[in-house]
């Protein structure tokens, strides 16, 4: 009997839990073109809904399905412009978003959903070999606009030239207009064979991140610990390793 009571407060506790966001509540989620974690069906820099796959867009997808959280979805460009959007608006996420603590207090996160190394990239016939990004200081680095490897280097007192695309820099790089390329394994390498460009050599790996879902700071507390609570889940249940395997 007893056992039967903790039960039924239980099952109470999780209906009054779910029952604290409103019946309409939707968060709205960005993303961009990040493959292969995030991208258009088409290539294209605007989508929506089921015309966007990647990795982390099938995992937050099956996430908000677990915690039983209504979202829309929407690939935009570029990242600079999402990323101030969702800092301001309430109820609105972004992904794939690269956790720094120079970021924590700006969002509220879920994740990891997945990690990535940075890069510096050159041509294969370039005679760079790089131990540490001081002795990149006088090169030409090519990188994304308000992107957090971009960020990193400017915080490192280096001074990257960004685009407002990152495919941008693979043309940069060839036609000598930069020295290398900052960028994230594998989105880089992968970025650059859609353009049917192979065999950039990284020359410097200079650091480990992981990737999230950041939240604007007004989103309620009890969205991120649902989310949360899917995504460790799916991690336990070998949902994300198969969700990966269809990439990579």
């Amino acid at each position: 009997m007893f056992k039967r009571i903790i039960a039924v407060v239980l099952l109470l506790l999780c209906a009054h839990a779910h029952a604290a966001l409103p019946d309409d509540y939707r968060v709205v989620l960005l993303t961009e073109n990040f493959p292969p974690f995030n991208m258009a069906e088409d290539g294209k820099n605007y989508a929506s809904d089921a015309r966007i796959h990647g990795i982390n867009a099938d995992i937050v997808r099956e996430m908000f399905h677990r915690a039983d959280i209504r979202y829309e979805l929407a690939l935009r460009f570029p990242w600079d412009r999402i990323y101030k959007q969702v800092l301001q608006q309430p109820d609105q996420g972004l992904f794939s978003t690269t956790f720094t603590a120079e970021r924590e207090p700006q969002f509220k996160w879920v994740g990891p959903l997945a990690s990535i190394s940075w890069v510096l990239l050159a041509p294969a016939d370039s005679p760079l070999r790089l131990t540490g990004l001081e002795q990149a200081r006088d090169l030409r680095i090519g990188a994304y606009k308000n992107d957090a490897v971009s960020q990193h280097l400017e915080g490192k007192g280096l001074a990257p030239i960004n685009s407002l695309r990152d495919q941008e820099n693979i043309g940069k790089l060839l036609k000598g207009q930069i020295d290398v390329w900052a960028t994230a394994d594998p989105v880089g390498p992968y970025l650059a064979k859609q353009e049917g460009v192979t065999g950039l050599k990284p020359v410097l790996r200079f650091n480990e991140a992981r990737l999230f879902l950041a939240l604007n700071r007004a989103t309620p507390d009890e969205v991120v610990e649902r989310l949360q609570r899917a995504l460790d889940t799916m991690r336990a249940d070998g949902t994300v390793d198969r969700m990966l395997q269809r990439y990579l």
